[in-house]
């Protein structure tokens, strides 16, 4: 049964990185397989498309489906089902490539594959088995984008005038979510800035397979039919993930890449905890977990940063703001719940995970402590507290 389920790959990547350079050089391989190759593009002239068509195409047999004006993971996603659909039903195809859009986010990709779209009533598991999450990293302007604090609208390279969202957050959704990551253009990075950009890398995504390149150029069995992807696995593949769940990835001494959780079972202040946010480290590249805030005690914070992107959103109710009914509830269906539970304050809790080059961990905690409340704070009414920070999502 399982060779009749077309293996798919799916290459991410921001703009520039070298996703179209990779894909020639697959095409340009001899791997005896007739390959049809999606491309997604967000102009309105298909260039990448063309620079591909450029090459011979028919004489090694691949089939090129082009898809413009949106990107995969948001408006052409029904473009995407349809026309894999078609692929899939017209017979002779032995695999797909797909190039996404540089603004495109791997997770809806990767769900376009593994669940069925009732709407269209499509079900690519019938037909097709995801095989690998490929990103493609610019190497040489990774840490220049990261820190950049732009947005997609500001490099007018949004989706639509509603597209907020920040290149750090893309850059992060495409690496946190790889079975592989192609460090491209090391040609242009010395040795030392390569191994600092790949261990970091590294720690950001502890159990992807990295693979440094220049000019795209990387084994074919690295990217094709490795069988790598797992959507479970993939969803737990972030390096704060696994530091929550107390998987600690070793540290890098030499390039002081580093990490650890900060865990408290005291509310911050939400003035002191503004003012820290304000003038957050420099050396954290990456930070998430959830939050508890005084003045906020029904509700779970989520804290999430990437390079200068910040981002606090409610987390949901914390299980002691709710009814003992549910909370027993929780409690019978969760062990783990029951035995961290705390007599007074239940499941209220810090657990955020900080990633970072060069991090005075003592110093760190040291100033997240002080925006704890004080033993005088604690007994003190928590509703009339000033609260300057952004309302909850």
């Amino acid at each position: 049964m399982a060779s009749q389920f077309i293996p798919v790959t799916v290459l991410s990547g921001y703009l520039g990185s070298g996703k179209t350079t990779l894909l020639q050089h697959v095409l340009h391989e001899s791997h005896g397989l007739n390959i049809a190759v999606i491309v997604n593009d967000m102009s309105e002239i298909n260039i990448d498309g063309s620079l591909i068509k450029r090459e011979d195409v028919i004489r090694t047999e691949e089939r090129l489906v082009e898809m413009q004006n949106g990107c995969i993971c948001c408006t052409l996603r029904d473009d995407l089902l349809l026309e894999v659909k078609k692929l899939a039903e017209s017979g002779g195809i032995d695999y797909i490539l797909i190039e996404s859009s540089g603004i495109s986010e791997p997770i809806p990709v990767a769900q376009t594959f593994t669940y069925k779209d009732e709407e269209l009533d499509i079900d690519l598991t019938e037909c097709c088995r995801l095989d690998t999450m490929v990103t493609v990293v610019d190497g040489s302007r990774f840490f220049e984008d990261f820190a950049s604090g732009e947005s997609l609208l500001e490099r007018k390279q949004a989706a639509d005038k509603t597209d907020s969202r920040e290149v750090a957050d893309l850059l992060i959704e495409q690496i946190e979510f790889a079975d592989v990551i192609i460090l491209n253009k090391t040609d242009l990075l010395s040795e030392k800035e390569q191994e600092k950009l790949f261990w970091s890398l590294k720690k950001l995504n502890p159990g992807c397979e990295m693979i440094p390149a220049a000019f795209g150029k990387v084994p074919l069995h690295n990217i094709i039919n490795t069988k790598k992807f797992d959507f479970e696995k993939a969803s737990q593949s972030a390096g704060w993930i696994k530091e929550l769940n107390e998987e600690h990835t070793p540290e890098t001494e030499e390039f002081g890449i580093s990490s650890f959780v900060y865990q408290k079972r005291r509310p911050f202040h939400p003035e002191r905890l503004m003012s820290w946010l304000e003038s957050w480290p420099a050396e954290i590249i990456r930070a998430k977990g959830f939050f508890w805030l005084a003045s906020r005690n029904e509700t779970a914070g989520l804290l999430s940063q990437a390079g200068s992107s910040l981002m606090i959103q409610s987390a949901g109710h914390w299980i002691a703001a709710c009814s003992q009914e549910e909370q027993q509830l929780a409690l019978e269906e969760d062990p783990e719940l029951k035995q961290e539970w705390h007599e007074t304050h239940g499941d209220r809790k810090t657990d955020i995970v900080f990633i970072g080059i060069q991090m005075n961990r003592a110093d760190l905690i040291r100033s997240l402590d002080e925006c704890l409340l004080s033993e005088e704070e604690m007994v003190s009414d928590w509703s009339v507290m000033d609260d300057p920070l952004p309302e909850f999502i």
